[in-house]
């Protein structure tokens, strides 16, 4: 098998994917999909002798310089699928080839979950889709519970006291950015409880440092896959911010992001409860309900930190503005409901 990195679509000739899935292809067809923005991704439609009719190819940004500063979060995506997802049981996209090169390059060759459909973080989620999603993250997280050897994986990163002080710092000033741009999207509240997280965050990182496992990093309704015939079966995509934590903050981010706040109090308890029964049925142990709930509450923060930062941070569009808005208003809803402020003091 071919151990090349692949970085141009060009590239990705018949001869090329023939070594790389060490079986023939005649011919291979590209379209693009997705925007491209950090990193580019096309859909392949191959001939040949034993060889999927579809993959889905992801390969590093066009612009090197934005390929360099991401190359931490590619290698994470890469890594993932090397080797942790034979280790985990969530769904995630079965990889046909991976490889990983300096500066940014890499290659993934990736089952095409077409005729899944990628979730609309703006519209939400049904609540029927929001227990098949959790019940999806719990199989990511038991398997690895409190496993100590994830911290000694270099690749994943895990918080520490220096970088607990830097997001800390830097958390201010994108709330500014945040609510400078964004801001009449937001209840007076909202603004509110943001400022409220700005002064949690250091203590919040470094907080409950008992209980960690794998995290997506990311779990939200634009990285999950849905069946298209409306049965169970979600997908998670999109690896390139795992990371080790608590896991309870993938929990409350999904829930805090994804459901509307009336829906979302009508159903969490269960949510959190058909959770926390996949976790004990895979067997994670000596973990109460009554703590896993606590975990919920602490983890809601969660949501405000990935969408500031995100919105601050990253390239601005329509639907981008609008989606990061709506993130942060439905979870700082969810930290004012369940007083999580409260439960980190």
């Amino acid at each position: 098998m071919s151990n090349t990195v692949v970085s141009d679509i060009a590239e990705l000739s018949p001869e090329w994917l023939s070594a790389a899935l060490d079986a023939p292809v005649h011919t291979v067809r590209a379209e693009t999909i997705g925007t491209g923005q950090i990193g580019t991704c096309h859909r392949l439609e191959l001939t040949g002798d034993g060889v999927p009719e579809r993959l889905v190819a992801k390969l590093p940004a066009v612009d090197t310089g934005v390929r360099a500063m991401l190359a931490g979060a590619y290698r994470g995506e890469v890594r993932f699928y090397t080797d942790l997802a034979a280790t985990v049981s969530v769904r995630a996209p079965r990889c046909h080839y991976a490889a990983l090169g300096e500066e940014g390059n890499f290659t993934l060759l990736l089952e095409d979950l077409a005729p899944a459909r990628q979730g609309d973080q703006i519209r939400g989620c049904t609540p029927g889709q929001a227990l098949d999603a959790v019940r999806n993250l719990a199989d990511l997280h038991a398997p690895r519970w409190n496993d100590p050897a994830l911290l000694d994986l270099e690749w994943l990163g895990h918080s520490d006291e220096a970088q607990a002080r830097m997001l800390s710092e830097l958390y201010g000033p994108a709330v500014d950015i945040f609510v400078a741009d964004l801001g009449h999207l937001l209840d007076d509240s909202d603004n509110d409880t943001l400022r409220g997280c700005v002064d949690a965050t250091e203590q919040w990182i470094l907080a409950r440092s008992e209980r960690f496992t794998v995290l997506h990093g990311d779990y939200r309704l634009d990285n999950l896959m849905f069946p298209d015939d409306g049965v169970p079966g979600v997908t998670a995509v999109d690896w390139q911010t795992i990371t080790v934590g608590l896991p309870a903050r993938d929990l409350a981010y999904f829930l805090g992001t994804s459901l509307p706040p009336a829906l979302r109090r009508e159903h969490e308890h269960h949510l959190v409860t058909a959770y926390h029964r996949r976790l004990v049925e895979r067997g994670v142990d000596r973990y109460a309900f009554s703590e896993c709930w606590d975990d919920y509450r602490f983890g809601s923060l969660q949501g405000p930190l990935i969408a500031v930062f995100g919105c601050a941070f990253g390239t601005r569009t329509e639907r981008g503005d609008r989606m990061f808005a709506t993130m942060v208003a439905r979870s700082c809803a969810a930290i004012r409901e369940l007083d999580s402020l409260a439960v980190i003091r």
